[in-house]
């Protein structure tokens, strides 16, 4: 097994993973097509979806005692258990939310009006819905903003960049795990450990959301006070974010009903279709780490699960940079520059900025569009977009990123589409 460079899957395990997706070959019409924007969502599973759509199906409130109602609370129950899978959760809370961005304002609001300190810390990195809850909460509670840069090599941010700004006054951190720009992945553990050496006590948020679907996540290792991921980017349905908070998180004031017990963050009813959805995408990930385990523990197969999209991910990045002996790779094609192309695939989740010369990259995603090929561009006039852009010192990238059901086949039929995209250019 080659780490460095990643490990495909077999052709048939490939084939048995892309028919378990919804539309990877073709879209709603029947067309063929290549989606390479899943930084932007995701494939759906199969699964999730049937999933949802029986359990939404059904009229029955879950805060009731008939048979319908507790057939509801064990999707719940099992959601949530779930959940704290993903994360490898002990203790704390796990709430769910319309969206991840929603939850990260609430958690971000707790913190900073009731936990003391002067200053908070974040990257320029940063998702707007993390960023601007970091910004707007540190306005009103007239704390100092301080934010960590980019590195323009790695394309992500330096763990002394972000430990540098916290000191015994820092009320909290928030960080994100990964670049859903570069693909640069942030190292979560060293930050947890040495901000902790400067302030014990420190809060720590991490917005997960990009990163979940592409490696292991494991609070044992990075004890932080809350973590979000976001289904509809980890192979599920739109309308959810789930959360994990510590014990002393959960505990802080915030926005719930007065006779819940003082560590539920949720608020109004359950959508049992939502944890159905978590369940589903658990069951396929154990599904895929059985294929290379024989274990019978469900994290453990999990994690399996996750270490082999994350090692065929590795192999998709590297034939998308480097190409083969039969199609150039985008680092070989006149015409093509790579940004924040990092040499160390292990760093990097499975994402590649890159333009084209003569295109911008709005023009770029039409012509791809034309021709097939779902891609997106990132640009400075975008609120998603422009202060991680501004921090590279790029105006504008083409965001390419493809899933682990997709194959070498797919990655080549890309940079041969894109080959040509520059030999149209030069005539």
């Amino acid at each position: 097994m080659n780490k460095s460079t990643g490990l495909p899957f077999s052709a048939t395990l490939q084939q048995e993973i892309k028919d378990r997706f919804h539309f990877v070959d073709e879209d709603h019409a029947g067309r063929r097509r290549l989606f390479f924007d899943n930084a932007g969502g995701s494939f759906r599973l199969k699964a999730a979806i049937e999933r949802h759509a029986l359990v939404d199906a059904m009229p029955d409130c879950s805060e009731r005692m008939h048979d319908a109602a507790l057939h509801l609370q064990d999707i719940e129950a099992r959601g949530a258990a779930d959940a704290r899978l993903i994360f490898n959760a002990q203790g704390g809370s796990v709430f769910a939310s319309h969206t991840a961005s929603g939850a990260m304002f609430d958690v971000i609001h707790a913190v900073a009006e009731n936990v003391s300190g002067n200053n908070v810390v974040t990257s320029v990195l940063e998702h707007p819905s993390s960023f601007d809850a970091v910004s707007y909460y540190a306005e009103k509670t007239g704390k100092t903003l301080r934010v960590a840069p980019s590195n323009l090599e790695t394309g992500g941010i330096d763990v002394d960049a972000i430990v540098a700004l916290v000191d015994k006054d820092t009320c909290f951190l928030s960080v994100m795990y990964a670049s859903n720009i570069s693909g640069a992945k942030i190292d979560i553990e060293a930050v947890v450990r040495r901000a902790r050496e400067v302030k014990p006590d420190l809060y720590i948020i991490v917005d997960a959301v990009q990163h979940a679907p592409h490696g292991v996540i494991d609070l044992s290792r990075t004890p932080v006070d809350a973590m979000n991921i976001a289904p509809y980017k980890f192979f599920g349905c739109r309308g959810s974010g789930l959360t994990w908070l510590s014990e002393r998180m959960a505990r802080l004031p915030h926005h719930k009903l007065v006779a819940k017990a003082e560590s539920v963050w949720d608020l109004g009813s359950a959508a049992p279709a939502q944890f159905a959805v978590l369940t589903a995408i658990v069951d396929y990930v154990c599904w895929l780490g059985a294929q290379f385990i024989e274990s019978t523990d469900r994290r453990e197969r999990f994690v399996q699960g996750m270490k082999r999209i994350e090692l065929h991910e590795r192999a998709l990045l590297g034939r998308l940079l480097d190409g083969s002996a039969t199609v150039p790779g985008l680092r070989h094609i006149a015409g093509v520059t790579v940004h924040l192309d990092y040499a160390d695939l292990s760093k990097r989740d499975l994402i590649v900025a890159m333009s084209i010369d003569h295109l911008t990259p709005a023009q770029a995603v039409h012509e791809y569009a034309q021709r097939g090929v779902i891609v997106y561009e990132r640009v400075q006039s975008s609120l998603y977009s422009k202060r991680m852009l501004e921090s590279f010192g790029l105006t504008g990238a083409i965001r390419v990123s493809p899933l682990h059901c997709q194959s070498f086949d797919d990655v080549d039929r890309f940079l041969q589409i894109t080959a040509e995209l520059t030999g149209e250019r030069a005539a």
